[in-house]
């Protein structure tokens, strides 16, 4: 079967990035250690992948500077932001300075920064990289994971930051039998 190299070829970027805005992400920071000092970088395209094994994926651009020493370390630590943490995101989604000296941190089993404050932490191996257009997808293998606070998360939807709201849980009443937490 030939592969059709052409579709999507005419789909302008500032549309694609706004369609795709409507769909609301939850914010993380992902970080790790090039065995001198730490590094981490905001991210928005995170998700579980396998509960069997325990693993998770990320999407760093190919031109991101901290990848490559997080690549080349093999360890990372997924940071999921809480509500009131803006300002900690924009810190580690912008280039230069040191990200490290306005926040507070401890290290993580592999010695990736968990960053204070945050909802819960993943820690991971790296298990595969794959070349995606302009992007990687990362995916690691859980090695330790952080207790769940009982805050709400930073989300990202339409450009800017917002925060969840609770909803009436009409699923619960359709579904009589007990369910997790996540749909994992």
């Amino acid at each position: 079967m030939t592969p059709v190299t052409d579709l999507g070829a005419d789909i302008d970027p500032a549309r694609f990035r706004t369609v795709l805005g409507h769909f609301c992400t939850g914010v993380a920071v992902v970080t790790g250690h090039d065995g001198e000092a730490p590094v981490g970088f905001a991210c928005q395209s995170f998700a579980a992948l396998s509960l069997d094994p325990p693993l998770v994926l990320f999407c760093p651009a190919k031109t991101s500077r901290t990848w490559a020493v997080l690549a080349e370390s093999g360890r990372f630590a997924v940071n999921v932001l809480a509500e009131d943490q803006q300002e900690i995101s924009a810190v580690f989604g912008a280039r230069g300075a040191d990200k490290f000296a306005s926040v507070d941190w401890t290290p993580a089993p592999s010695g990736s920064p968990l960053l204070t404050g945050a909802l819960t932490w993943i820690d991971c191996t790296l298990e595969a990289v794959h070349e995606a257009g302009d992007h990687y997808v990362v995916v690691g293998r859980v090695t330790a994971l952080g207790d769940p606070s009982d805050g709400r998360p930073l989300l990202f939807h339409r450009g800017r930051y917002t925060v969840t709201e609770p909803v009436t849980d009409a699923l619960a009443a359709l579904m009589p039998w007990p369910r997790p937490d996540d749909w994992l």
